[in-house]
């Protein structure tokens, strides 16, 4: 079993920062893609950015030049740095991880979500 912890959400100003982070922990061999999800309020779920285990990124286009995604392959971490927040980034984050458990077995995980909450 594995489990992804986030950190670092929290209020903010709108033009202000934010960094989050998701550890993934438990009996992982290795950590394939990484990503976080955000919901906003009668919204559904959607991507924000990911990043692949060769390090490879993806941003949705209304964070793009604003948000950068990393990883830190030796802590099981990755991290989105949040720059320019606007109050529509206001939503639930949620990190995401394709955990290889064994060589013949990988798992989804999600986080348990971090509020970002961005004000005008």
């Amino acid at each position: 079993q594995a489990q992804l912890e986030e950190s670092g959400g929290g209020l903010v100003q709108a033009g202000g920062s934010l960094r989050l982070s998701c550890s993934a922990s438990g009996s992982i061999l290795s950590i394939n893609s990484l990503g976080w999800y955000r919901q906003a309020p009668g919204k559904q779920r959607a991507l924000v950015a990911s990043i692949t285990s060769g390090g490879g990124t993806n941003y949705a286009s209304s964070v793009t030049g604003r948000f950068t995604i990393s990883r830190d392959n030796a802590k099981n971490t990755v991290y989105l740095q949040m720059n320019s927040l606007k109050p529509e980034d206001t939503a639930v984050y949620y990190c995401n991880a394709v955990l290889v458990m064994s060589a013949t077995y990988v798992e989804h995980y999600w986080g348990q979500g971090t509020q970002v909450t961005v004000s005008s």
